[in-house]
């Protein structure tokens, strides 16, 4: 090779190399903090990339996003914020109900948040109201209506001979208490009796549903909430093996062997998140974008599992759902 290519060569790369840093730190760079864990909640960081490649923006091309996840600890969430906010992030989606949301909006009075929580956003201070959210958060909400009343009526719709409830709670979720109060209020409705356990993380998980045995718990109701669903493989087999119905309140649930799931999707959630990250990326302002809120509920039954519990659901009952696992 001679000397001149050689130098145009290494001056090449040297240039190139700086070049593609700029070019990098260029991008915008987008926060994602998740309450659970990336092992068994990356279908949901997924389904908010994919919201955010419908806006335009595909991670490592035009956005960059750098993710923190509690992994079950709700006391880090503030800290991992603060970690995104020092880091210069021009938004962060706060994902995994509202203590993620208050994290990230504690965390700085400028950068955007958008949440995906399960509790009325207006409640917990979040939002001035929601079709105008008046500050620098807006986001999505899973439930506009509490659920719990309505899983209790269709667990006994598959199951009538049933009459004690579990409900599976995380006492540490801000929403805990009004979903619990909702599922008591409908089972005293159909007469049937609720023991509430609670599991704050995934140690207590174990412990609580021990307790659901002695208890006689027939069948359990698992709360809305991100730990929970990180914990869906132990709970659902847990119930499998002990013939307790097991009920949440999104699809996964279902699809890793609880008997049925009713609730919005969680993928539609998250996608609708990652959007709106993308239209304030796009200069939208979160204050007058106002709360997402899903507009049908889906209900997901594993037959499978009805099969192997002795249960016979009914034809209706089939007609219904949104989905059969077979």
């Amino acid at each position: 090779m001679k000397r001149r290519e050689f130098i145009s060569i290494v001056g090449g790369a040297a240039v190139g190399l700086p070049f593609a840093a700029m070019a990098q730190r260029q991008m915008p760079l987008v926060g994602f903090l998740n309450s659970a864990s990336p092992e068994t909640y990356r279908f949901n960081a997924d389904s908010f990339q994919e919201g955010l490649a419908k806006a335009g923006f595909v991670a490592g091309r035009n956005v960059r996003i750098e993710e923190r996840w509690a992994r079950g600890d709700y006391s880090v969430l503030p800290r991992l914020a603060a970690e995104l906010v020092a880091m210069g992030v021009v938004a962060i989606a706060a994902t995994g109900d509202v203590a993620s949301a208050r994290a990230a909006q504690l965390a700085s009075n400028t950068v955007p948040v958008v949440f995906t929580i399960g509790g009325d956003p207006v409640r917990h201070g979040l939002v001035e109201s929601i079709n105008r959210p008046g500050r620098h958060v807006t986001g999505i909400l899973f439930n506009p209506n509490v659920l719990g009343a309505k899983r209790v009526e269709l667990l006994h719709e598959i199951a009538p001979d049933i009459s004690r409830i579990a409900l599976l709670m995380n006492p540490t979720n801000p929403n805990a208490k009004t979903e619990e109060a909702d599922a008591e209020a409908g089972a005293r409705k159909l007469s049937l009796q609720t023991i509430t356990f609670n599991a704050g993380n995934a140690s207590e998980m174990e412990a609580a549903l021990e307790q659901l045995l002695s208890a006689k718990a027939e069948a359990l109701i698992t709360a809305s909430d991100p730990i929970l669903l990180d914990r869906r493989e132990q709970i659902a087999s847990f119930a499998l093996r002990h013939n307790v119905l097991a009920i949440g309140f999104v699809q996964q649930i279902a699809a890793a062997g609880g008997l049925l799931s009713y609730g919005p999707s969680i993928s539609w959630m998250y996608r609708q998140a990652g959007d709106y990250v993308g239209q304030i990326l796009k200069g939208s302002n979160p204050a007058e974008m106002p709360v997402l809120q899903p507009t049908r509920y889906e209900l997901v039954i594993n037959l499978k599992t009805a099969k192997t519990l002795g249960l016979t659901v009914s034809p209706l009952l089939l007609a219904r759902a949104d989905e059969v696992i077979e």
